[in-house]
């Protein structure tokens, strides 16, 4: 029986202080089935943080020469894992904020035939640390993206995902500074299966995070718009795709 190869990419931008360990806890044994790669995207890193990745384990490294932003380096990590030949993707962010030990949660709904597109839910799951202006910058920004697709959803900026290849081939991010809200109306939008399941969250503890408010306003939500104005064409979902066979 042929392996599904899966590639958990970590789009990263100075971040020699955790990556490490997020590299080091990602389960690469926990089912005979699946071979599990690791990818980093080293976004301009000035930092030591694709020498740090190499020592924890990473098996492939992409790097830009400069700073290109968060929506930029997840659109690279998505058409990198397609050409390493990944059957599925994952992405978690690199600042250790999320459960890398979560991925085998995070692939069950494909491996049953439920979802296209799975997001990691902090809202679901558990969170410490998150102070209560990011807490309300979330919520709001969750239920703008409720409204406009009418489908209620609970963690629309989570850091943590899984993707048929499907849904990979067809994703598009039209923005550089960020992902979270247009990745999810495209794909959505196109008839990808969105599923949520819940994590355990903890904020980070070393580093900085990239997101400033006043950026956020001013390059997110024209994006939003900008995508929800587009004309997209839905897909013909092969909802098998990943599904274990009863005999595998």
């Amino acid at each position: 029986m042929k392996k599904q190869r899966v590639i958990v990419f970590l789009p990263a931008h100075n971040e020699e202080e955790t990556i490490g360990e997020v590299i080091a806890r990602i389960p690469r044994n926990f089912d005979s089935r699946i071979d599990v790669k690791v990818l980093v995207i080293d976004d301009g890193s000035e930092d030591q943080t694709v020498s740090v990745a190499k020592r924890a384990g990473a098996d492939y490294i992409f790097s830009f020469s400069s700073n290109q932003g968060l929506g930029a380096a997840v659109r690279k990590g998505l058409e990198k894992a397609l050409c390493l030949g990944a059957d599925i993707g994952v992405y978690i962010d690199s600042d250790n904020e999320y459960p890398p030990e979560q991925i085998p949660d995070l692939l069950e709904p494909l491996f049953k035939g439920e979802a296209d597109y799975i997001i990691g839910s902090r809202f679901l799951g558990q969170i410490k640390g998150m102070k209560l202006h990011r807490r309300l910058g979330n919520y709001t920004f969750t239920f703008l993206q409720s409204l406009l697709l009418r489908k209620w959803i609970y963690d629309g900026q989570s850091g943590m995902r899984a993707f048929s290849k499907q849904a990979m081939e067809h994703a598009e991010i039209i923005h550089d500074y960020n992902y979270a809200q247009v990745l999810t109306l495209n794909l959505v939008r196109k008839g990808f299966r969105l599923k949520e399941i819940p994590i355990q969250y903890q904020v980070r503890q070393k580093g900085k995070s990239f997101i400033k408010f006043k950026a956020y306003l001013t390059k997110v939500i024209p994006a939003i718009f900008k995508e929800m104005s587009r004309p997209v064409q839905k897909v013909k979902i092969i909802k098998d795709a990943h599904q274990w066979s009863k005999n595998s």
